[in-house]
């Protein structure tokens, strides 16, 4: 990994919380196992250590990073950062499908002050769309620019 690569994953890092923490017992399968998911889920990641040896925390660092065929990213004080490409993922079946219907409900207002406004619930369709006015349309399609048709 070259260091600008390392660069950009530590910028990416500094707002993510820890989500494995490695506790008085150390590198336990489980915390293995759980760094693991984490990988496969986020790809960067931050391991929080609770342990005050400097030494056995980045000797946990090479062995994570090792072991799950990571890259070690970063380690500041008990904080440790792994990288990993995220896995291609399989096509579900319905992953491609347009959203469902939703009910909406709208108010509308008195024209006189003072009295409750109605409430009407509407179902929208995935291919409509609810105006300002309260009214259901057929939602538009998008406008394609020039260049993005003259590129197809």
């Amino acid at each position: 990994m070259t260091p600008a690569q390392r660069k950009a994953h530590r910028a990416d890092a500094h707002h993510l919380d820890p989500v494995v923490m490695i506790g008085g017992d150390g590198l336990t399968n489980a915390v293995k196992k759980e760094t693991e998911a984490a990988l496969n889920a986020h790809g960067l990641i931050k391991v929080r250590v609770f342990s005050d040896d400097r030494a056995a925390r980045e000797a946990m660092l090479q062995t994570l990073a090792d072991e799950l065929n990571a890259a070690p990213i970063q380690h500041i004080g008990k904080l440790l950062v792994l990288w990993r490409p995220l896995p291609e993922r399989e096509k579900t079946a319905g992953e491609d499908r347009l959203p469902g219907p939703r009910d909406v409900k709208v108010l509308k207002f008195s024209k006189r002050g003072g009295q409750r406004p109605e409430v009407k619930t509407l179902r929208v369709l995935g291919n409509q769309r609810l105006t300002t006015g309260g009214q259901i349309k057929r939602a538009k399609k998008k406008p394609v620019s020039i260049k993005k048709r003259n590129q197809d």
